[in-house]
């Protein structure tokens, strides 16, 4: 299993489009700063995924998020989650279930975590190039789209799996 977290709000990216050269497509900014942070783990051997989205990155929020991955797991099976050193990830209070082992990535590389290609493939798809109405339209859309998500496993597999 592989693990992040990534902060979607009112501040939004811009994903790519094509546009006829020279040209300048205008795309919506919103000024305003609230967001939230979906907290995701995908299995792409499996093509399974176990997320939430949250208020905040904090310890808190990490517990419920294994607490979510460990039921996730299959049945008898212990998942080896492998994630970055943020320090809600290393906290003393951290509360890790016992059919998982957490391994840290070295530090400063993303690249070497698949899920980076899952919040790409989100904001590319759901959640870039928009304007959300307000919180609450935040909360919805990043469960929609980590619902639209899970429910293609064959997609997981695809931004997963890696030589």
């Amino acid at each position: 299993w592989w693990q992040d977290e990534a902060r979607v709000g009112q501040k939004n990216t811009a994903p790519r489009r094509w546009a006829r050269k020279g040209s300048r497509p205008a795309a919506p900014k919103d000024q305003r700063t609230a967001s939230a942070y979906i907290f995701g783990a995908i299995c792409p051997e499996k093509g399974k995924g176990a997320g939430l989205v949250l208020p905040r990155c904090a310890t808190p929020a990490m517990n419920a998020h294994l607490t979510e991955i460990s039921r996730a797991v299959d049945p008898g099976a212990h998942a080896v989650l492998i994630l970055d050193g943020a320090g809600w990830h290393v906290a003393a209070d951290l509360v890790v279930p016992d059919n998982i082992t957490l391994l840290t990535l070295p530090a400063h590389a993303p690249e070497l975590n698949p899920v980076e290609n899952v919040w790409q493939f989100l904001r590319e798809n759901w959640l870039g190039d928009r304007i959300f109405d307000s919180y609450e339209d935040i909360l919805d859309q990043c469960c929609d789209a980590w619902n639209k998500l899970v429910a293609q496993p064959w997609t997981i597999m695809s931004l997963g799996l890696r030589q």
